[in-house]
């Protein structure tokens, strides 16, 4: 027999119009009464439709091609089965993060997708966290563990391996000075693609290797900034930690009237489709961006049906493109 709202109400002894609230995760119903209709509707398997319902994808990124990539992926893995994606670009300067939870919970919305947002962020406020999870509201990270501590899925590409690939790809052209433009202190995949990256450096005998990492912004600017004190010590070679951070290396590289790869190789790292088309073409290390979203689209419909997904960070492998960016070094240097 199928499970309704009727056989879910009289289980829980409340009206059939508080469990509708609850099932859209509405606002007015008191957690001793939302915990008990859960209680019932789990009691009872009961699963949420999803036809309608929203999923929120919150981004600080959303004019970075791989983040866009991501989020349409996400999109076109929920939709085949009723759940609709609102974007939330929630950049500095924009509408904040927990504004924007705040209003699409009080609209009733199935789940929260946060792609490099606020779970990347060292110290974030975790005021949104604990709201979605009054509610009962699922929510899932892309790229970054949450700073509440509470258990819960999270799909990252492995930066450490991702550092590792780019360092061996320049070592083995013949690169022993390789810096790196680092994204800021505190942002959880910049730290952990610091790490791999003195981690790959010291497995091959390079000392010293702090003083090769430049921490600037996620940016075309930022990555221009890094590249003056790389090739004051003396860099043949950089580490981007983002394709635009990379594409802006090579500006400021040109501008000191150096040239890509013939006197400094150049990797990025994203792996956006763009990057095959830049001048000269970009070699990056690409995340998984098919792969990501998939496994989040799994989870999000799973969650949403009141289905267990196992917590923890699941991560996936990078794979390196090798394009004209990147050359062996200069003779002599």
């Amino acid at each position: 027999m199928k499970v309704g709202i009727t056989e879910v109400a009289a289980r829980a002894q409340v009206s059939e119009a508080t469990v509708s609230r609850v099932i859209n995760r509405r606002q007015g119903v008191s957690k001793k009464t939302r915990d008990a209709v859960e209680q019932a509707m789990a009691e009872l398997g009961y699963e949420r439709q999803t036809q309608g319902q929203l999923v929120a994808v919150v981004t600080g990124f959303v004019s970075n091609p791989f983040f866009a990539d991501v989020a349409e992926r996400i999109e076109s893995a929920l939709a085949p089965h009723g759940l609709k994606t609102v974007l939330c670009a929630a950049f500095p300067g924009g509408v904040p993060e927990p504004e924007f939870i705040d209003a699409l919970v009080d609209k009733g919305i199935a789940a929260v997708v946060f792609l490099s947002a606020s779970n990347t962020v060292e110290g974030a406020d975790t005021g949104s966290y604990e709201m979605l999870r009054q509610r009962r509201v699922p929510y899932v990270g892309i790229n970054g563990e949450f700073a509440d501590g509470v258990p819960t899925p999270v799909f990252s590409t492995d930066d450490v391996l991702a550092a590792e690939l780019a360092v061996d790809h320049l070592y083995r052209l013949g690169h022993r000075r390789i810096g790196m433009a680092s994204g800021p202190a505190g942002n959880h995949p910049a730290d952990r693609r610091v790490r791999g990256f003195l981690e790959a450096m010291a497995k091959r005998g390079i000392e010293d290797a702090e003083r090769w990492v430049i921490r600037q912004s996620y940016s075309v600017e930022g990555g221009a900034a890094a590249v003056a004190p790389l090739l004051a010590l003396g860099a043949t070679a950089i580490v981007a930690a983002s394709d635009y951070m990379a594409l802006g290396a090579i500006r400021a590289i040109r501008r000191q009237g150096r040239s890509v790869p013939e006197d400094v190789s150049v990797v990025g790292y994203d792996g956006a489709a763009i990057t095959e088309f830049t001048d000269p073409p970009l070699t990056t290390v690409r995340q998984p961006a098919d792969r990501l979203a998939l496994e989040v689209g799994r989870s999000i419909l799973a969650l949403v049906g009141n289905r267990d997904v196992p917590a923890g960070e699941l991560l996936f492998d990078p794979e390196l493109v090798v394009r004209a960016s990147t050359a062996p070094p200069p003779a002599g240097s």
